[in-house]
């Protein structure tokens, strides 16, 4: 694959908007998790919920996009330059050359969630508005429809939803786009917010937690449900970039399909997609410095990739979970924590994992419990999703 490099990289999340307010609470070691109070349901858990985008309102001429999940993905978009960075590339490149490529599990679920809870008393007809909102808010393309118009770009445009690896699944295909030369550059991105479909739908599964979650904890009971957005503008790598430049060098996927909301109980899958990412890297195990866990704190996923994980690295690098901070943002997740490790590598950082103080004995993982100051050269991130829908990536720091 052609080495990608981050141009330019935002998110928002349950820490705040930004890249700078992410990394100033995840340095204070401040959750962004609290009780669950969405749409006032009052859920036995905590969630990671982004402020500023429960009021109607999207503006633009685009109004007929407006519902929760364009609304973040439309905050997300205004952070750090981000639309700039684009409308120069676009320059460089041509607008048409430019790819969008999205990851979500929600879309406008909760638009849907709202129109049945306002059903007429007497025919329980559906509103009126809600037919000519639907087809524009509830399709899973919306999200990348409006973004690819937000930001006035005309490439090839996608959206793929595989559960918790929908947008780390973006990355590997806005490779394959740009290796194709369908396009020159790619802005890959992660939306997901909150529903009543995903929040009583994990816990009938007996899946979140009724306290922060602790990933790798010896006590660990679920995890907690969050939401984010995440933007990253890829482009080819340049002959000299700049130190400090994060590349994406490789990706790994695979399906196991064991059960639907069970990983393989030997982590065939979630080997298959490591592998992949360092072959297609070209890199041996032992160069790989540190490990962002997908680590939901759920029993089996954590020991199951504990296990894959040392299948495949003799000596554990130091690994780490970042759920802690804001939660399983689903969809989102591959961008969100993607960027959360870009940040990390740049600024010498490995991740503490919060909320965890007991290490379950059984897990044989170098787990960083505390922050740890190094410089680290290569860094792989897990993503797995339901289905057995896995995907691994692999940044660089030069």
């Amino acid at each position: 694959m052609i080495p990608l490099r981050f141009k330019n990289y935002t998110t928002v999340n349950a820490l705040g908007r930004g890249v700078g307010e992410t990394f100033h609470a995840l340095l204070q070691s401040r959750t962004g998790l609290r009780p669950c109070d969405f749409e006032n349901r009052h859920i036995e858990t905590y969630i990671g919920k982004v402020e500023g985008i429960d009021n109607p309102g999207i503006g633009n001429g685009l109004d007929r996009f407006d519902c929760r999940n364009n609304r973040l993905a439309l905050l997300g978009v205004q952070q750090d330059g981000f639309q700039q960075s684009v409308a120069e590339t676009c320059r460089k490149y041509g607008a048409h050359r430019l790819a969008v490529i999205m990851g979500t599990s929600t879309s406008g679920i909760l638009e849907v969630e709202h129109a049945y809870q306002n059903r007429d008393g007497h025919t329980q007809a559906l509103p009126a508005s809600f037919y000519v909102q639907a087809p524009v808010t509830h399709s899973m393309f919306s999200v990348g429809d409006f973004v690819r118009r937000s930001l006035q770009v005309e490439g090839p445009a996608v959206v793929i939803s595989t559960a918790c690896s929908s947008s780390a699944k973006g990355f590997a295909c806005a490779s394959r786009l740009i290796d194709a030369g369908l396009c020159d550059a790619a802005v890959v991105v992660g939306v997901d917010t909150l529903c009543l479909n995903t929040l009583y739908g994990f816990s009938s599964l007996g899946l979140v937690s009724s306290t922060p979650c602790r990933p790798c904890d010896v006590h660990r009971d679920g995890l907690n449900l969050g939401e984010g957005a995440a933007f990253v503008l890829l482009e080819k790598l340049e002959n000299d970039p700049p130190t400090g430049s994060i590349i994406f060098r490789g990706y790994g996927e695979s399906c196991d399909g064991y059960r639907m909301a069970h990983p393989h109980p030997t982590g065939e899958g979630a080997i298959l997609a490591m592998r992949h990412a360092l072959h297609r890297a070209n890199v041996r195990p032992e160069e790989i410095g540190y490990i962002k866990l997908h680590g939901t704190a759920t029993q089996a996923n954590d020991l199951v990739e504990d296990s894959a994980i040392h299948t495949i690295f003799d000596s554990s690098p130091p690994c780490s979970s970042i759920k802690g901070w804001i939660g399983h943002t689903l969809g989102a997740a591959g961008a969100v924590e993607l960027v959360f490790l870009a940040l990390c590598l740049t600024h010498r950082l490995l991740p503490g994992t919060l909320n965890t103080t007991t290490l379950d004995p059984l897990l044989k993982s170098h787990i960083l419990l505390h922050h740890k100051r190094t410089s680290v050269k290569w860094a792989l991130g897990n993503f797995f999703g339901f289905g057995g829908n896995n995907c691994s990536l692999l940044l660089e720091l030069i």
